[in-house]
């Protein structure tokens, strides 16, 4: 009697594993489909936290712009005032998602900072992707090593987020997904299958 109840337990632990499983991989996809709804839109944003006089960010006009959806890419320029030197691009691979930000000069030459980011260490949720910094961010920046970015989306809001672990850095940016606005261009060196 103790085995046949230990086999069943076993059996409804795998069995519940597998199911748990298979609603966390659809999240991380649900999330992916999220974003690829946007594409072609753009949206007028605001930090909401982190901001500072002299950051580069503050008194700027934000603007995320969903320009490229392909089947596990979605890319996401940045537009900060009449700087377009940042691009978000978020792949997705095995039910698990990653963020990689591009930095390119004006005349489209890639910044000694370039490529940076992580990949979500679970699935996340439909709603929100946690993003701790990969081994290759570690060397091309070591005090960027405890980054965690995060990204959360929902029917009426996109917010990305930066918080650096150990310190007080923090950075949040909120974009209205109820109003799209007027973006016209690319990103610098914009190159659509990179």
């Amino acid at each position: 009697m103790i085995r046949k109840t230990t086999a069943f337990l076993l059996l409804l632990c795998c069995m519940h594993s597998g199911q748990t499983i298979a609603q966390n991989s659809g999240a991380a996809d649900s999330f992916f489909n999220q974003l690829k709804v946007h594409c072609g839109r753009s949206y007028e944003g605001r930090i909401i936290s982190g901001g500072r006089d002299g950051d580069g960010f503050t008194g700027e006009r934000l603007v995320m712009q969903v320009l490229s959806c392909k089947e596990n890419t979605v890319k996401i320029p940045f537009y900060v005032g009449n700087n377009r030197s940042r691009t978000w691009v978020f792949t997705r691979n095995n039910h698990r998602i990653s963020l990689k930000h591009i930095h390119r000069h004006e005349d489209g030459s890639d910044d000694a900072i370039t490529l940076y980011g992580g990949t979500a260490s679970n699935s996340g949720t439909s709603s929100l992707q946690f993003f701790p910094a990969d081994a290759y961010t570690c060397n091309l920046l070591p005090a960027a090593c405890t980054n965690v970015w995060w990204v959360t989306v929902s029917d009426t809001s996109f917010t990305y987020n930066l918080r650096r672990v150990g310190s007080e850095r923090v950075f949040s940016v909120l974009f209205d997904l109820t109003r799209p606005v007027e973006m016209k261009g690319t990103p610098w060196g914009w190159k659509e299958d990179e």
